[in-house]
């Protein structure tokens, strides 16, 4: 498994706090256009900054507390659970949680081309504060970036860094999104759950728990849906991510079955041989 490490700083946060470096030379990525350089997770974060400026551009995520953020001496804007807001050269930034306080911060510093493409083509706007909301495939993205980050290879590198887009990307939905109450919107956050949660066994019942419909309906409704019974779909899914760490990573066959949540590796390679036609251990070979 990806081992994600912690460390104290009293100075940020009376917690341990984790922050991952980019382990790699950029010239080995093969995204050019967007790369994360580091990232990092402040739980409890108590430090405040005053005249804080930055050289490249950062997204920052507030899953708890309080506090405040303002730039080049505009309005002082509220921030709280579920607040996002950026950093970015040119401006001079105060920001922190509130006095007495704390936050729980996630940061993501990152480079490249792309960065213009989203200012220019999504409605993003920097120097304000955006409510985008937290749950839990939110999260779940997050972890994952930081768990390809921790691997430092270059291929988890650009995995990371197309991650991070796709998690911008659904920050802009949540925070536009106009509300729906349709069985197809339902579906939607249904299918992205069962995605952004397969590096760990997938509980069907507690799964229809959390989108509070019954475990017959969402057995349905998933047929109904992709075409393939619950189980099948989450082992279809699971399968494909496991071809991609299989090339991607040099970890065992045992690793990677305790990795997507299978804890017998000879039910894992089964199922993996059915769905994809080739033993793992052949496919690495033959790939």
């Amino acid at each position: 498994m990806y081992k994600v490490t912690s460390f104290m700083d009293y100075m940020i946060s009376p917690v341990p706090i984790r922050i991952i470096d980019r382990k790699v030379d950029k010239s080995k990525l093969n995204l050019k256009t967007l790369t994360v350089t580091n990232v990092g997770h402040l739980p409890g974060r108590t430090l405040r900054r005053t005249a804080a400026t930055f050289q490249t551009w950062a997204l920052v995520y507030i899953t708890g507390g309080r506090g405040y953020y303002q730039v080049n001496d505009g309005v002082n804007q509220p921030v709280e659970a579920g607040s996002l807001f950026w950093f970015y050269p040119d401006a001079v930034f105060e920001y922190g949680p509130e006095v007495n306080g704390y936050w729980d911060e996630y940061y993501f510093n990152m480079e490249g081309e792309r960065v213009k493409e989203w200012l220019e083509y999504w409605p993003i706007h920097p120097g304000r504060v955006t409510q985008v909301g937290t749950d839990d495939s939110l999260q779940n993205k997050i972890d994952r970036i930081f768990m390809l980050m921790e691997n430092g290879s270059p291929v988890n590198v650009d995995r990371a860094s197309l991650l991070l887009e796709s998690l911008l990307y659904e920050f802009i939905w949540s925070a536009n999104q106009i509300p729906e109450s349709g069985k197809s919107q339902q579906m939607i956050h249904i299918l992205e759950d069962i995605s952004n949660s397969l590096l760990q066994p997938i509980d069907a019942a507690e799964l229809a728990k959390r989108h509070h419909i019954s475990l017959s309906t969402l057995r349905r409704s998933i047929g109904e849906y992709t075409g393939y019974p619950l189980n099948e779909y989450i082992h279809r899914l699971k399968a494909a991510e496991a071809k991609n760490i299989l090339l991607n990573t040099d970890l065992t066959i045992k690793e990677i079955s305790d990795t997507l949540g299978y804890k017998d590796v000879f039910y894992f390679s089964r199922l993996f041989k059915k769905y994809v036609g080739l033993a793992p251990n052949v496919y690495r070979k033959n790939m």
